[in-house]
């Protein structure tokens, strides 16, 4: 059966294993990017996740419910509690990111919770009617979702802080 699973799956699934294995050992290097960039791989995870839950679950209130609560717990958590992982980078508009495992465990976990989900969906597609997998599966893209917003936000107002110190003046004078 396994081998029946595997040989099935559209080979575009695995060329963006590839690509989110690649992104992931990046990530795992210290780099100096553009703020801008920062947003890029939490909105493809939030959009790869949000797209998944339409297409499998629907718009119906408990899998988007489950999503928005365990994102939330999670974003708030990851904000307060974690280090943001960044310095100041070497040019105006950037930062030093440092490197961690953790994106490339969240962007596997994402990965593989889809294709699990779809593989146990095809195999029984009246699965999606019992509360539990739903809430389960749009919970867990919700946990990795939040992590990747609440390391987003940590960044952010890390580099806010940076310019800060660095102009001496707060964000609304520097604006001005």
């Amino acid at each position: 059966m396994l081998i029946q699973i595997l040989t099935h799956t559209p080979l575009y699934v695995w060329a963006i294993l590839a690509l989110l294995v690649y992104r992931g050992v990046v990530a795992m290097r210290d780099r100096e990017m553009a703020i801008r960039k920062l947003f890029i791989i939490p909105a493809i995870m939030l959009a790869l996740s949000l797209q998944d839950i339409a297409a499998k679950f629907g718009a119906a209130l408990l899998p988007l419910g489950a999503w928005a609560g365990a994102m939330v717990a999670v974003m708030l958590l990851v904000w307060k509690f974690s280090s943001a992982g960044a310095s100041a980078g070497a040019t105006p508009g950037s930062m030093r990111v440092h490197g961690s495992a953790v994106p490339l465990a969240m962007m596997m976990a994402i990965f593989f919770t889809k294709y699990l989900t779809a593989v146990t969906l095809a195999v029984s597609p009246g699965a999606s009617h019992n509360a539990l997998l739903p809430a389960l599966v749009c919970a867990l893209f919700g946990v990795f979702n939040g992590y990747f917003l609440g390391r987003l936000a940590g960044q952010l107002m890390t580099w806010q802080s940076l310019r800060v110190s660095a102009t001496g003046r707060g964000y609304l004078a520097s604006a001005a």
